[in-house]
């Protein structure tokens, strides 16, 4: 049985390999905060002595990989976003609970990105260069719109408007989206970050001067172009900011 020509045994593997990848994220988040090696061998005994499965965490990277295979097929972005998803997930969550974004974790996001960005260059004949700057500008934009907003912000409230773990991370994602999408990254997550700010302002679970992470607004906002085309957010986004005239 195929589905968009691909067969469903493709589909169950790449299910099973996400739900050891959502318990491997489990891991990560009990390592990266505490700045120690993702991989060791005692902490792999008293781990695996005192988890537990994490559910919907293995769940929520099965469909994920599964949805990547039906829309975009075995393709190099594919595994791309395969391993850029699960570091989404884990920045989401340790900035979520403990308001910080792991250097190592943004590392290896930059890493990754700039691996796939050679290979992606060498593989593709003649239009190669054009998407090696393609990522080289994302980098650029990602960071230096964020960069900015810190600085002003900063020189404008006298403190932090945005952590460095932030601009960091966008610089990084700048490899894996581009410029375009870069700014719709940028635009969604200061939209998302301000529809979530008025409902906890509104329901007083946080005071007006109290800090709100932002990256997970970035991370949700990143996941979006993973699935829909650049030219159909933007179409969406032009609708929502021009109230439906556009």
């Amino acid at each position: 049985m195929y589905i968009n020509d691909l067969h469903i045994l493709i589909y169950f593997v790449a299910g099973v390999i996400g739900l050891f990848v959502g318990q491997f994220i489990d891991w990560c988040n009990l390592r990266l905060p505490e700045y120690k090696k993702v991989f060791s061998k005692d902490f792999l005994k008293e781990y695996l002595k005192n988890c537990k499965p994490k559910y919907i965490l293995m769940l929520i990277i099965a469909i994920a990989y599964i949805a990547l295979l039906y829309f975009n097929g075995l393709t190099i972005d594919t595994l791309k976003f395969m391993l850029l998803i699960p570091m989404l997930i884990i920045a989401f969550m340790i900035d979520l609970k403990l308001q910080i974004i792991p250097n190592r974790l943004t590392l290896t996001i930059f890493e990754t990105g700039l691996v796939f960005t050679f290979i992606k260059t060498l593989l593709i004949t003649g239009g190669g260069i054009n998407i090696f700057i393609d990522s080289m500008v994302g980098m650029l934009v990602g960071g230096g719109i964020f960069l900015i907003i810190t600085l002003i912000g900063g020189a404008i409230a006298g403190k932090e408007a945005m952590g460095f773990g932030d601009v960091k991370l966008m610089g990084a994602l700048g490899l894996f989206f581009g410029w375009l999408n870069m700014i719709l990254i940028s635009v969604m997550s200061f939209l998302f970050a301000a529809i979530v700010s008025i409902i906890i302002l509104i329901s007083r679970k946080k005071k007006f001067s109290e800090y709100i992470p932002f990256g997970p607004f970035i991370v949700v906002a990143s996941m979006i172009p993973i699935y829909i085309s650049t030219s159909d957010l933007l179409f969406v986004l032009l609708k929502i900011f021009s109230l439906g005239t556009y």
